[in-house]
């Protein structure tokens, strides 16, 4: 199987310091320094992580979602997951990673949600 590319790209959120990462492509040990990248560049108080457009994802990638969880956690910022598929929430559910993370079916779920309380 031929490499694939993860592409993304940044929004502005509707709160003056929240933004929207929509990530297309899998993440995986070959596209994860890139991913790891573009969350670490962003200080916004709130991300939005839109995976709706990520098939899959391997073990590498699954540890970049959980450090970029960790490192919003212990700065006190907001991650949250939208449009999980269910390959990847599957993934997510054997390894137990899901019980970290906010997930909303879409991402303007989540930015009407965390609008109305703020956080997650």
């Amino acid at each position: 199987m031929g490499l694939q590319e993860l592409t993304v790209e940044r929004y502005e959120g509707v709160a003056d310091d929240q933004r929207i990462l929509l990530l297309r492509g899998p993440i995986t040990i070959e596209t994860a320094p890139q991913f790891e990248r573009a969350v670490c560049h962003e200080s916004a108080e709130t991300m939005i992580l839109d995976l709706s457009d990520v098939p899959y994802i391997d073990s590498v990638g699954l540890g970049s979602l959980v450090r970029a969880y960790v490192s919003h956690q212990k700065t006190g910022r907001c991650l949250v997951l939208t449009g999980v598929k269910p390959r990847v929430r599957k993934i997510m559910e054997i390894t137990k990673v899901n019980e970290f993370f906010v997930t909303f079916g879409t991402t303007w779920e989540a930015v009407e949600a965390l609008a109305n309380t703020g956080t997650a």
